[in-house]
């Protein structure tokens, strides 16, 4: 898979970062250098291999799945900077 310098733009427009004409070849390489090394990731050979957590072993410490700390909806929504009924409300974020 390669990128394209409308491609480029693209990503630069959703990521709402500004690029300049003449920084898009430079970028369109970059790109295409790391999906070129996803590419090779997908050549390496992991069967057998156990998921991991942390590059030390370690073993994970769970604990009981339960109840802590309930102090009511009413007590939780009293910080909040606007609040409907016992529901946060926050603006629109999604175009």
């Amino acid at each position: 898979m390669s990128v394209d310098q409308a491609t480029v733009r693209r990503i630069a427009h959703l990521a709402r970062i500004a690029v300049k004409d003449e920084d898009v070849p430079h970028l369109q390489q970059e790109l295409n250098a790391i999906l070129a090394f996803v590419e090779d990731l997908n050549s390496v050979d992991v069967e057998g291999v156990e998921p991991m957590t942390s590059v030390v072993p370690m073993k994970m410490h769970l604990r009981q799945d339960a109840v802590t700390d309930h102090a009511g909806a009413a007590a939780v929504v009293v910080n909040a900077p606007q609040h409907e009924d016992q529901f946060f409300t926050v603006p629109k974020v999604v175009e």
